[in-house]
């Protein structure tokens, strides 16, 4: 008897509980799976190359006896709900980034996302990270043990000489008894332990990133990941606890950057003006509490749309700012805007201006963020205004855009109906209610009657059961016929919303009661998955039997 709950989600990277015979194992983990798995010493003569065809591959599959279960990406073997999959040969997969992705995904797609999965021999203190990145949980120590035998000093920069152990370049207890086997595995154990750590952090990604410079073939894979979007961005959450660390090129195809920008470009609703501001960013996150932006602000003064260019996320309007991750990432500061980000920073802008035609548009920027809004005008036939003449916080600057604001009416800002609109592709009726507090600790109310609550950490609403009668449709969970106790478990899980990702706000429907809560899980893996918590809940109400 076999289960596996996943109990931290960072992408395809998870945190579980894995239990076989009643023994329990923390993944990820480094195993001797020949102890845990006896039935694979006997094993030697069933591997299939992962590049073998379909054909070839249904003559001589074997999809073992009991645990772990062998799989192929051209195979057909199914893994029930629980269970250890084996991928054999995925040592040889970085030797074709493309093919890794490839072969990755398929398998990915037709597994039930509550199983954990092992890759044979295939682990060194140099690719845990992209190997636990990929999704998988249960590492060996064969690799190690092969360099090892082959003289080699392992560690996460890479492979090196064995000479090196007396080089003073690690003090663990392996090289201070010149012991080469026992150093390598340490080396592995430290890198596993350490990648958990990035998991429970939410920060996975940076440290894949820092590891992956000194192997192209690592950086490969993580372009062609980003680059099947719609398959990664399943596995993203909607929100972090962790800053977004906004530190090389690979930044720009994140999933978060980019679901940040289609959101901005294809749901988010502006509130009605005559004129767009096109702003700076600034270090300091939220954009307004900065001096420049306080600055902006006394001068704009409610007379515009206010549209911050930044890099990674190319545009940030005002309403959103405190969402995330526009008020959680963290991007060198130095001026200077290379080739990649303005060519992706403009055509976010150029759909922009294509979207919204009706605005008069003046750009109060400087440098490479002016460059690629001209270059988003250009491309578009947007007129565009400036009225830097200098630093955009300069006095001639602020004179120059109070000049160009004179005579313009305020526009009538509307938190509720931006973020919706971006939250729950939705535009509510917000007539009638009220903000109350102080922002960002704010309620929403109609009436008297609470309807959101803004999320101080994430910038979300989060909607009360009146609140999700403005939210016409999506973003919902239905379960089965029972009245929960608590958070809402993934077998209780009927259907979901395909839209809802980790993160999201939700509303639980069910014959017996209503829920309001933030997922767990996307609504895939709600759907087929037997353990692990589906959503938090924070509020039930009983529905009366009719």
């Amino acid at each position: 008897m076999t289960t596996f709950e996943v109990k931290k989600r960072d992408g395809l990277a998870r945190k579980g509980i894995f239990i076989h015979e009643g023994v329990r194992f923390d993944t990820p983990s480094v195993i001797e799976a020949e102890t845990i798995f006896p039935a694979l010493s006997e094993c030697t003569s069933r591997n299939i190359p992962l590049s073998a065809g379909k054909d070839f591959t249904t003559m001589y599959e074997w999809c073992g006896e009991g645990q772990p279960v062998w799989v192929h990406p051209e195979g057909s073997c199914t893994p029930d709900h629980g269970d250890v999959v084996l991928v054999r040969n995925w040592h040889t997969a970085s030797g074709n980034p493309r093919n890794y992705v490839n072969w990755l995904t398929a398998l990915k797609s037709r597994i039930f996302p509550d199983t954990a999965w092992y890759a044979p021999a295939a682990a060194l203190p140099s690719n845990v990270a992209i190997l636990c990145y990929s999704g998988f949980d249960f590492l060996d120590f064969t690799g190690v043990d092969l360099c090892s035998v082959q003289g080699l000093f392992c560690m996460p920069e890479g492979n090196f000489s064995g000479d090196l152990i007396e080089s003073g370049v690690c003090t663990c207890r392996g090289c201070e008894q010149g012991d080469l086997l026992t150093h390598n595995r340490m080396a592995l154990l430290r890198e596993v332990a350490l990648v958990s750590k990035y998991i429970s952090m939410g920060q996975l990604r940076e440290l894949v990133e820092s590891r992956c410079r000194l192997h192209s073939w690592q950086v490969a894979v993580i372009r062609h990941l980003d680059n099947n979007y719609p398959f990664i961005e399943k596995a993203v959450p909607v929100v972090r606890d962790s800053a977004l660390g906004a530190t090389t090129g690979e930044t720009l195809n994140r999933v978060e950057v980019r679901r940040f920008a289609e959101r901005v470009i294809g749901r988010y609703v502006p509130p009605e003006s005559e004129v767009t501001v096109l702003l700076p960013c600034s270090a300091k996150k939220p954009y307004s509490l900065s001096q420049s932006h306080r600055r902006f602000a006394q001068v704009i003064n409610g007379r515009a749309l206010e549209l911050i260019v930044t890099s990674p996320l190319g545009l940030v309007p005002r309403e959103l700012e405190n969402i995330y991750p526009a008020a959680h990432y963290d991007v060198p500061v130095t001026g200077y805007w290379d080739a990649e980000e303005k060519a992706f920073i403009s055509s976010v802008l150029a759909r922009y201006f294509e979207r919204h035609t009706e605005s008069r548009y003046i750009a109060h920027l400087e440098g490479g963020a002016l460059d690629v809004v001209m270059m988003a005008a250009e491309r578009t036939g947007t007129e565009v205004e400036v009225t830097c003449t200098g630093r955009p916080t300069s006095s001639e600057s602020l004179q120059s855009l109070e000049s160009a604001l004179s005579g313009m009416r305020k526009v009538r800002q509307n938190l509720v109906r931006g973020t919706c609109s971006w939250q729950f592709n939705c535009v509510p009726d917000t007539k009638g209610m009220t903000i109350r507090g102080r922002y960002p600790e704010i309620a929403v109310m109609k009436n008297r009657t609470p309807l959101f609550t803004l999320d101080t950490g994430t910038g979300l609403l989060k909607p009360t059961f009146a609140g999700w009668e403005y939210i016409s449709s999506g973003y919902r969970v239905y379960i089965d016929d029972f009245i929960p106790q608590g958070d809402i478990l993934a077998p209780g899980v009927t259907g979901a919303d395909p839209a809802v990702r980790e993160g999201d706000e939700v509303l639980v429907i069910g014959p017996r009661a209503l829920a309001t809560g933030r997922a767990s899980m996307n609504a895939e893996e709600m759907e087929r998955s037997v353990r692990g918590v589906a959503v938090r809940v924070r509020k039930i109400k009983n529905v009366k039997m009719q």
